[in-house]
């Protein structure tokens, strides 16, 4: 029998062996801002489940930065779609010296969170704004893995003229940043592909419920199409409006409506082929890789993937892809890695421009039948 005493050598070297593993671990901390609370926590827990997954890939395959082995760890943070509790999660995580963000969710909150992130030199991977507005700021830290406004609304707008004929759309918008720049992007293409379209432009907010009054107005005016610029959990219960008022015109939408859920928010009022909207894709070559990840996905939270969930998933290996290129977790060192990255994601090949917008994203029309997604094509 071994007889191993309580105190002397051999529990000495044992813990100094310990020791020295655990000062050779490296922690990457990385920071995760969504709405997890209010009218858009699906979207939130989403994005959260995707980051989350990411990190759970990097730490299994036990990653080595700078000649240590490296352990991510995740800090979520709510901002609740909210530009003010945005900037303040944005000092917090700041402050708490993280090696990178991931998010923000929304383009009203990452557009002034840039600002405190680029402050103190911290790189931004957004998986889901589209505003115009966050990129072109001048901020070396801002990246986006999205299409912004300016390509799917200006998309949009010509299938509406040049596939739908359209020649009276009626325009509404939840008034925050994603839901005006879309919407205004929408009209710029539309009427600069048919001049002499009718448009009229209405207007909710991004917690509205009742559209009646603004649905009857609307109605009068006999649109071919209703455009509307904002979120699945106000388009689903606007639909439901559009069938009791008996208003029979196309729904269009970007990415926010293009979602799984919109089914279940809209539910009988989804007639098919009556919506068409527009959302970054896969490309040909990634639909493999996407399919097997919404497996996983489905396997680990007992969930369908929301919307944005891949993207994200992609904006924390890219940014983990950029550390290993630069041998280091610092932000000033793996910045410049991120900035010219080449990195083949599950959605498909990243990589960014000048301002940190992703390059040659494809663009993806979708209707639904069935209840169910359809695609429709995929445009370049």
């Amino acid at each position: 029998m071994l007889f191993i005493p309580k105190k002397g050598p051999v529990v000495a070297a044992i813990a100094l062996l310990c020791s020295a593993a655990i000062a050779q671990e490296t922690v990457v901390r990385l920071g995760h801002v969504a709405p997890m609370s209010g009218e858009q926590a699906h979207y939130g827990r989403d994005n959260a489940n995707g980051a989350l997954l990411a990190v759970e890939d990097l730490n299994a395959r036990g990653i080595t930065i700078g000649g240590k082995k490296v352990r991510f760890e995740l800090l979520n943070e709510d901002d609740a779609a909210d530009p003010r509790q945005a900037t303040a999660v944005a000092y917090k995580l700041v402050d708490a010296r993280v090696n990178g963000v991931i998010g923000h969710l929304n383009s009203g909150t990452s557009i002034p969170a840039s600002r405190i992130y680029h402050d103190a030199g911290v790189p931004q991977i957004t998986g889901s704004a589209t505003n115009p507005k966050y990129t072109p700021q001048g901020y070396d830290t801002a990246f986006r893995l999205m299409a912004n406004d300016g390509q799917l609304g200006s998309r949009l707008g010509r299938y509406a003229i040049d596939t739908l004929h359209a020649k009276s759309i009626a325009v509404i918008d939840d008034r925050t940043a994603y839901g005006q720049g879309v919407a205004s992007e929408f009209i710029r293409s539309a009427r600069a592909a048919l001049p002499g379209v009718r448009i009229s432009q209405e207007y909710t907010s991004d917690k509205a419920t009742d559209f009646t009054a603004l649905l009857t107005t609307i109605k009068g005016k006999h649109p071919d199409i209703i455009f509307f610029g904002g979120t699945d959990n106000v388009g689903g219960p606007m639909l439901r409006q559009m069938k009791q008022l008996r208003i029979n015109a196309r729904f269009m939408g970007s990415d926010a409506i293009c979602t799984a859920g919109l089914p279940e928010l809209a539910g009988d009022a989804l007639i098919d082929n009556q919506v068409v909207c527009l959302e970054a894709g896969v490309s040909d070559t990634s639909e493999k890789r996407m399919a097997q990840f919404t497996e996983r996905y489905r396997q680990r939270f007992h969930m369908d993937v929301r919307q944005y969930a891949p993207y994200v998933y992609d904006a924390v290996m890219t940014m983990a892809a950029a550390m290993q290129k630069a041998d280091s977790a610092e932000p000033a060192k793996y910045l410049p890695e991120l900035a010219g990255i080449s990195y083949d994601g599950i959605t498909g090949p990243i990589a960014f421009d000048a301002n940190g917008d992703i390059r040659d994203r494809a663009l993806v029309l979708f209707t639904y039948k069935g209840g169910r997604k359809e695609k429709i094509a995929v445009l370049r």
